[in-house]
């Protein structure tokens, strides 16, 4: 038998998910049999959907050789930094991703993401430690596409990943705020309501009448126009899947360098005037308008990411410069 002690990093995890980061190499029917037979919280048998406290003990029945047939040390990521730090104190740490880095890896790439890359810079801090025993990875709360810039926000410990997570999906808590540089005209604020349907096959998504799928929210501010173009502030009310690019070109006003919403003529103008490839949107601003656990002393925090030098280039030469 082994006890494991359930500390910060661990409350408020359901028990069968926390075995299975700690047991990695059970199958799920495995860790539900441990759970029903072998294991025991506080003394007492208890579900799989149990959420573990600060304070508990968790014991398992299970042999020192059959944990390590289970278990598989955790290796050390080496990837290199590509992200800029805006923001850090001992529970929140928010950067400035790149365009064409992924914020979580997929099936071409599970390496170098900009959550490995996150990992690596605290273990090299040593504010995390890579090990069996700890079952909490550092993660984003918020992610942006692979060509989108800007900032994204990780929890630094369990209590503020699940903070922020909570402040996401309240709505009312964070601001998110993005520029983008658009083909088509813009002359005042529009509020965008409506609903949002997800091809799978296509990675792409339908904007529909509201009361229709999920709803998507954005509203739209034009900052300056001139040729046709329109450089916009969007401001994210609700956090779908491309939604600002798909909203925008329900609009007519398709996002430059956009090869999936975006208009074809004007992206091939882009790039040969340009050099453009990648959309041109950028996460420029986020306000912590409320905050919540560990985060709470941060209501009224505005966090800023700089326009990539190559984007503020196009900016000025199409709306001239500040």
């Amino acid at each position: 038998m082994i006890q494991i002690p359930v500390g910060q990093d661990q409350k408020q995890q359901r028990l069968d998910r926390f075995l299975k980061k700690y047991l990695p190499k059970a199958s799920l029917s495995h860790i539900y049999k441990i759970i029903r037979k072998d294991a025991r919280l506080n003394g007492k048998r208890v579900k799989p959907e149990v959420m573990l406290q600060e304070g508990d003990v968790l014991a398992l029945y299970l042999s020192h050789e059959e944990i390590a047939d289970l278990s598989q040390e955790k290796e050390r990521i080496q990837a290199k930094k590509q992200f800029g730090v805006i923001f850090e104190d001992e529970n929140l740490l928010a950067v400035n991703k790149p365009k064409g880095l992924l914020t979580h890896g997929d099936g071409r790439e599970k390496k170098n993401t900009l959550a490995n890359q996150v990992i690596d810079y605290l273990a090299g801090k040593g504010e995390y430690v890579f090990s069996r025993e700890n079952t909490f990875t550092p993660a984003p709360a918020n992610r942006l596409d692979r060509n989108t810039s800007g900032i994204v926000l990780f929890g630094k410990n369990n209590e503020a990943l699940q903070a922020l997570n909570e402040m996401i999906r309240e709505k009312d808590c964070i601001r998110k705020y993005y520029l983008a540089a658009a083909w088509g005209v813009l002359t005042r604020p529009l509020r965008l309501t409506g609903g949002m349907v997800k091809d799978e096959s296509r990675n792409r998504i339908e904007v529909v009448k509201e009361g229709e799928g999920k709803l998507m929210q954005t509203v739209l501010i034009p900052l300056a126009v001139k040729d046709g173009y329109s450089l916009i502030q969007a401001e994210l009310i609700t956090g779908r899947t491309h939604q600002i690019r798909a909203h925008m070109a329900s609009q007519r006003l398709y996002i430059l360098g956009d090869g999936k919403y975006g208009s074809p003529k004007a992206n091939q103008r882009a790039r040969e005037r340009f050099g453009l490839t990648s959309q041109f949107l950028h996460a420029c601003r986020l306000e912590i308008v409320k905050g919540k656990g560990p985060l709470s002393d941060l209501a009224g925090l505005t966090l800023t990411a700089p326009l990539p030098a190559a984007l503020n280039r196009i900016k000025d030469e199409l709306f001239g410069e500040e």
